[in-house]
Formats: C-alpha cells, structure tokens, sequence
C-alpha cells in the first residue's frame, strides 16, 4: 500500500488529493502541497503491530507540521525478495519495486518503521533494500574502478525501531550492529544524510502507559521535522567536519616548517639563536589565514570540475563540501574573504612587532598573497594557464621561508634562504604535477590548464620524476656548502630510500601506460618526501 497524506494548514483544511491506483498500489497526489517531501516505509510484515501505530503517530505529526507525507507498509508489496540474477539488468523490476523507486526519488526525507530481529532488520525490509537500491538508482561505480559514489544525495532519514532489548544496551553494549549497518552501509553509502535514530522498547512486556508515550514521542518526532533528525550537538559535530574538511588541514604542517625553517636560519644568522616569539607566531597567524583564504577561494572556484571528478580522493579533487552539499557557497566566500583580510591585518601587526618595524616583510607578503590567491582566483587564475604547479611550489618553499627570514631580522635578498629553499620548492612541484594526473579529465572539461593536461600523463609523471631527483640532487650539493651552514649535510643519503621508492613508482606507472586513475600511495610518498628537507633541517636547528 503506497498512499500520501495531504498537508494541512493551519485551519486544518486539506490540499486537494485524487486517488490514483497502480499496480495494486494506492497513491494520493497532491496540488500545492508544501513542507518537507517525507516518505515513511514501514518494514514488519505484519499489519497492525507497533510499528504500523509508531507510522501513524509519526504521520500525524509530520502531516500537522505542514509536510506533505507519502507512506509505504511493505507488508502489502508485491515483489521477489531475492536477487536472482548475477547482474542488476538482468533481475525483473516489479511493478512495486519500479514505484517504489519514483517514491524515494521524490522525497527529501525518509522515515524506516520496522523491528529489530535478532540484531538488524526483518527479511522483508532488507529484501526490499536489496531490490530497491540498485545500481545506477542508488549509487554508481566511479571511472576505473576507483570506489563508488551515491547517487540519493540531498535526503536526509530517520530511524524508528522497535525492539525487546532496552534501547540502552542495545546501542551502548550491543553497539547497535542493525542501525549501523542501515545508516552507515546502505543509506550513507548512497548518499543519504543526516540520518537519526530513535529505539522504542522494550516492548516485551511494556505497559499501555508506555506504548502511549511511546506513540506521543513518535508524533512529536514528526512534528519536530526536520529539526528532529538530528540533536544539537550532532549537528554541530557535522557542521564542524564539514568545515574542517573544507580546510583540507593536512597540507598545513608542510607550510609551517617551511615558514618555521627561514625564522631559524634569519635567528641563527643575526646571532640571536633564539626566535623573536612575537614576530613569529603574528606572522605565522597571517599564512595560516591567507592559507585558508587559498583554499576556500579554490573550492568555489573548482565546483565545476570537482563534480564531474570520478577520481577524487584525500589528496585530489576538493574537499567536496559544496559538491556534496555540506556547506553553501555563499558561507564558504564569506570566511575565505575574512581570513585573508584578518591574514593581511596579522601580516601587519607582525610587520610592526618585528626588529625595525619591516614593511618589506609586509610588501613580500602582499606579493605572495597574489600568487596562492591566484591560483584559482581571477584574473590570474595560474592553474588555469599551466601556472599552477609553478605557483604552488613557489609560495609553499620560497615565499613562506623568506618571509620567516625577513620577520626575524634576514633580508629577502640574502642567498642562504634561497639556496636552502630550492630543495623545498623542487620536491612540491612533482607532487603538485602528480596531484594532477587524477583530475586530468575534470581538469580539462572545466577548462583547466594543468600541467597534466598540457602534458598527458606520460609527460607529467616523467617531469614529476625529473623534479623529484633534481631535489635530491640539490640537497646533495647544498648538504656540504658552508655558506648554508650545513643544513642539509648528509640529508641526501637519509632520504635516498624515498626517492628511490617514488622514483620506483614513477617508472612502474610509466611503464603501465601511465593510465588517469587515482594515485593515492604515490601522492603520499611524494608529500611526506618533502618533509625531508624541511623537518629535518628545523630539528637540528631549533
């Protein structure tokens, strides 16, 4: 039985409805209907029982909160539990499993009533999922074989289960094994989010008083939509992930010990030995914020090739907050703006904190704020001129660690930084050319002038592989100069094993035909190799 349930104002009068009967299925459509879109599927296969009152309660509610409520008791369905064939296509499609779909597809918010049996759901409910989600409805497989993407995005869900163990142990002792499986591995892993979940039991032996508070909370649940889906502190935890994802905080640490390697070379230099604290941590605030801005400015602006990228991962491809739906665009331009205004104002308090008072520090700044905003941001949008990788290595080596130089006393013009930076800046550039190789075909539907789309895949691993020997090279030479203080002595032997083993990987992917696939092990060697030239040499220098 498939009905909907008209929205009802505050006057209580109904939005007009009709009958409709298909596949002995009965549905009710609504003109002008207003509120969420929620559908509510109940999964015992007996009617009549708990569950069916937890779904009226439920409806009663979400219908007086104005939502305009569609309902299916699977119990009445006609359909084969079981899949058959060894292909999706090849399974016969139900006339109810065909609608049953349109109704899912409809709905922004959908609510499961059924029992916990033995740990997890009925038969009938996980024969109905195992009909319903199929491939190509519900999820998709991503280009090359590179894991899946959900296709139900935009629907939030809630869990209504019955059960004869109290709902305390059930979720603390037991850890809830059935409402795992549902929210995390069949409605998440289709996209489906947020999802709540309210247990009602026991029911073994409960009292009327008990089940009547019991449908007096299900109808409060459903007058409560959405705001009910999720409590408060779950949706600042979600808020907060988001905003952390959108931050992408794990290419910081990278960004700080180059910054933190120029202050201490500039601190040993003037003779100092110790860090004018002040001037550091102002300044550091200030790549911190303007590092942010960067980030936040390339999520907007590569919304268009984030969402047709198959291959993304936690190296490529965005964060994914706003392709996702996570957070708006308008709040993400919002703190991009502000961090690198309050980036710019930092950057001028440390100016003034620093040994006589060095607006060239502030004037370095304003230069390389242009170059890491432009990577995306317009006009110069130096990803999209084949800039890109150029621009991130230089702002991420050079920029960074003369700038820590010149706010503890150093000159930008003094060779030591620039000599030490050029290790730094030529280990970035392959990885930032490797990053690209996953995105080629995003990259070059959007427009974009990568590297990797200049040159294929074959051109950019080979100069990801020349850039990443000529920085072992360099440290090599650099290692015995006196002139650098010997930094980087004997660091080219320590970090030969990992050239050798990304250089090794470069070479077997060249070999392979250098297909556009995701490259997550070989973007995180190529990351950490650059640790090398910049951990280090702080550890021995601090």
């Amino acid at each position: 039985m498939l009905r909907a349930t008209p929205a009802v104002d505050a006057r209580g009068s109904e939005t007009a409805s009709r009958a409709l009967l298909t596949s002995g299925l009965r549905a009710q459509a609504d003109r002008g209907a207003i509120g969420l879109r929620t559908l509510i599927i109940v999964g015992h296969p007996r009617l009549g029982s708990l569950c069916t009152a937890l779904a009226d309660a439920y409806e009663r509610g979400a219908v007086a909160a104005g939502a305009h409520v569609r309902r299916m008791d699977l119990a009445t369905l006609v359909y084969d539990l079981s899949m058959h064939e060894r292909e999706f296509a090849l399974q016969v499609v139900e006339p109810d499993i065909r609608i049953a779909r349109e109704q899912v597809t409809w709905c922004q918010h959908v609510v499961f009533v059924y029992p916990v049996w033995w740990g997890s759901m009925p038969a009938l409910l996980k024969g109905f999922l195992d009909r319903m989600l199929a491939p190509g409805f519900a999820f998709t497989e991503r280009e090359g074989g590179q894991g899946f993407t959900g296709l139900l995005r935009g629907r939030s869900a809630q869990l209504l289960m019955t059960m004869d163990t109290p709902p305390w142990a059930y979720r603390w002792i037991l850890r809830g094994p059935g409402a795992v499986a549902l929210r995390r591995d069949t409605l998440g892993f289709c996209g489906i989010g947020p999802i709540g979940v309210e247990r009602f039991g026991p029911v073994i032996h409960s009292s009327p008083a008990q089940r009547a508070a019991w449908l007096a909370r299900a109808e409060s649940l459903g007058r409560g939509l959405p705001r009910t889906i999720e409590t408060n502190v779950a949706r600042l935890l979600r808020a907060l992930g988001a905003w952390v994802a959108a931050l992408r905080l794990q290419f910081y640490p990278m960004t700080w010990l180059a910054y933190t390697l120029g202050a201490l070379i500039a601190a040993r230099g003037e003779g100092r030995g110790l860090l004018d604290l002040r001037a550091y941590l102002m300044g550091y605030a200030a790549i911190f914020l303007l590092e942010v801005g960067t980030v936040l400015f390339n999520e907007l602006e590569d919304q268009d090739s984030d969402r047709s990228n198959g291959n993304h991962g936690p190296f490529t491809g965005g964060s994914r907050v706003l392709v996702e739906g996570r957070l708006r665009a308008a709040s993400l331009r919002r703190v991009a703006g502000i961090g690198a205004a309050t980036g710019a104002a930092a950057m001028t308090m440390a100016a003034g904190h620093a040994a006589g008072w060095r607006w060239d520090a502030t004037i370095w700044y304003a230069a390389g704020a242009v170059l890491c905003l432009g990577y995306t941001v317009r006009p110069l949008r130096m990803c999209y001129r084949g800039l890109g990788e150029l621009d991130v290595a230089i702002t991420h080596g050079w920029f960074v660690l003369i700038l820590g130089a010149m706010l503890q006393g150093g000159a930008w013009s003094a060779p030591v930084p620039w000599l030490l930076g050029l290790p730094v800046v030529l280990a970035i550039f392959p990885a930032i050319v490797i990053a690209g190789i996953p995105d080629l075909t995003a990259d070059r539907l959007a427009g974009k002038r990568t590297l990797a789309v200049r040159l294929g895949t074959r051109g950019a691993a080979t100069l990801a592989l020349i850039s990443i020997v000529a920085s072992g090279i360099a440290a090599a030479v650099l290692g015995d100069l006196a002139s650098t203080a010997r930094v980087y002595h004997g660091l080219w032997a320590m970090s030969a094993p990992h050239l050798v083993l990304i250089a090794g990987m470069l070479i077997r992917y060249l070999r392979a035909a250098a297909p556009i696939g995701r490259l997550d092990g070989l973007l995180a060697a190529s990351l950490s190799y650059i640790m090398w030239f910049v951990l280090v040499p702080v550890v021995r220098l601090w």
